[in-house]
């Protein structure tokens, strides 16, 4: 335990290249680790022997994402490596298109970077990151190999280079909200940003580029300049050699190609590249040809250069170094200035924050959004049909309708338009379209609403309600004065009298208001407590006096007629 200690205050243990003459014959001890050590998050993370680590897990039952600080510190914040520059080169693409097998590739050249023979012996399995054939995804969230590897540059400064594999986009688990998290959390965190392909670059591929670097751009607060740095796009199992040749030559200008904005394109795709083009600072491309059948279809394939083609290995030799050779390497800059180890543990933590908040707008698959906008569409006509029929009825200029007319043309309007919109044809099925309906007669309800309200100004005797009301109190207010002054209640009378002012007051004020249009707060306020004293004191007295005139005269009617009966009798 104490050794263990001793190792972890030490700092992480190195990989050291095997000599040249024993690199092709045995496998070392201390060759990189096996993929299943990964530890789990709630782990304590040791890093006396190299391993990937989790730093951004995956939840599946509610597509979140978590960040593990303390394993990201635990790497980053060495005393060694925290205050260096950093460089980060991250892979991203769709699930089971060798994310994870590359940076193992890139692994070796790291340890063995001296070395001529750094991409292995013939007979030596690949290991490091986690990978195997297959069609289920492997890698979840965002994972970073724990040693930090310390480079001295062509200009004499060290710098710091962290290898990230992430979650592959489009399995059956994850969300497009998912992909987009995962695509933009690794290229705002990294300098190098590996875009994986296989064998061509589609216009869906720039369409979902576009969407995720958006949702990575909103997450960024100020933007100056191009958000992200450096896109390489990584075409996987090329085979066009006879048109493009492999390498980034070949790559340089079928990328030229795919990206030109030409005159005669749709603007949709005009947009499409405008936009990458105004994300990064560099753009690059890089054919790689397939590594074989041997690698395709072999389940017990376990890296071996074998099993691998001669042109990939000779495609790999020049890819690695060309991302990670000292003079090639891109130190990660935030608004122009260098990020430290330390700074991007602070942005790591500000970016997963933003991204777990409900700040951003959630991305959407092509098919929502087009059926959100084809629903949308179809309640907006609805409600135009709902308006102008009621606009007819009592629009601006219209006079006032008795209140019970205008329910039932409400319901009339109503009914029309939920059937216009249910005869539109709309994309996302029934249930997806009855939530549409369900706001499209909400959104009817409250249109209705503001008509009653807008034809019940147009009623005179509902317009001068608040000043009735308040000359029937002054008027109370002026008789209970008198009475109880005259019987000497004159504690009574002199609050009335306040009353009676308070009400003046109110009326000059509620004049001034409608006449002149300002202070309309305190104008609404006056009609509100004007519409309470009618309503509470008022309305009820109204009907106490209404049902005592009618019981007075249903029962004068049987007493005339006993009185006229009693006539008769006596005549």
């Amino acid at each position: 335990m104490a050794a263990r200690d001793a190792a972890r205050r030490a700092g992480p243990a190195r990989h050291r290249p095997a000599p040249a003459d024993k690199l092709y014959e045995e496998e070392e001890d201390d060759a990189l680790p096996d993929s299943d050590t990964l530890p789990d998050s709630d782990d304590e993370v040791e890093l006396d022997k190299p391993r990937p680590i989790q730093i951004v897990l995956a939840h599946e039952d509610d597509h979140n994402f978590e960040l593990d600080e303390s394993a990201l510190e635990k790497i980053l914040l060495q005393e060694h490596i925290k205050d260096l520059n950093i460089v980060v080169v991250s892979v991203a693409g769709a699930f089971r298109k060798g994310k994870s097998f590359l940076l193992d590739f890139m692994l070796r050249y790291m340890y063995n970077r001296t070395s001529p023979c750094w991409i292995g012996g013939n007979n030596e399995p690949l290991t490091g990151f986690t990978w195997r054939g297959g069609c289920e995804r492997e890698t979840t969230g965002i994972q970073i190999w724990s040693e930090v590897f310390v480079i001295d540059k062509p200009n004499g400064t060290k710098v710091a280079v962290l290898l990230m594999d992430t979650q592959g986009a489009f399995d059956s688990q994850s969300t497009i909200k998912d992909c987009a998290t995962v695509f933009a959390l690794s290229t705002m965190t990294s300098s190098v940003q590996v875009y994986n392909l296989s064998q061509n670059i589609q216009e869906d591929d720039l369409q979902h580029l576009q969407l995720f670097t958006e949702y990575g751009r909103l997450a960024m607060e100020e933007i100056y300049q191009k958000p992200f740095q450096t896109l390489m796009f990584l075409i996987r199992d090329w085979s066009y050699p006879y048109e493009h040749a492999y390498g980034l030559e070949g790559g340089r200008k079928f990328l030229e190609k795919r990206l030109q904005v030409k005159q005669n394109q749709h603007e949709e795709l005009q947009n499409v590249r405008k936009h990458i083009h105004s994300c990064f600072s560099n753009l690059g491309c890089f054919l790689l040809p397939h590594p074989g059948l041997k690698v395709a279809t072999n389940p017990n394939f376990d890296g071996r250069l074998n099993d691998i083609d001669e042109d990939f290995k000779n495609e790999l030799r020049n890819l690695v170094p060309l991302l990670l050779a000292p003079e090639n390497l891109v130190e990660k800059e935030i608004s122009g200035s260098k990020v430290t180890c330390r700074d991007l543990v602070e942005y790591f933590k500000a970016y997963i924050k933003i991204y777990q908040g409900e700040e951003l707008p959630h991305p959407k698959s092509m098919l929502q959004a087009t059926a959100e906008a084809n629903n949308l569409a179809a309640v907006a006509g609805a409600k135009d049909l709902y308006n102008k029929g009621m606009e007819q009825v009592c629009g601006g200029d219209k006079p006032y309708i008795a209140p019970s007319d205008l329910e039932q043309k409400h319901q009339d309007f109503r009914e029309s338009a939920i059937r216009q919109f249910r005869s539109v044809k709309k994309m996302g099925g029934e249930e997806f379209c009855r939530r549409y309906q369900e706001q499209l007669e909400v959104e009817i309800d409250e249109i209705y609403a503001n008509f009653v309200k807008h034809n019940d100004g147009k009623n005179i005797f509902y317009a001068a309600r608040t000043p009735a009301t308040l000359f029937a109190v002054m008027f109370a207010m002026y008789i209970i004065s008198g009475l109880t002054g005259f019987l000497g209640m004159n504690s009574i009378a002199a609050l009335c009298n306040l009353v009676l002012g308070m009400a003046l007051i109110s009326f000059c004020t509620w004049a001034y208001v409608k006449y002149s249009g300002e202070f309309r707060e305190v104008g609404t306020a006056i009609d509100q407590i004007a519409e309470a004293i009618w309503e509470q004191v008022f309305s009820k007295l109204f009907e106490v006096l209404r049902r005592r005139t009618v019981h007075r005269a249903l029962t004068s009617v049987p007493r005339q007629r006993l009185s006229s009966n009693n006539n008769k009798k006596k005549n």
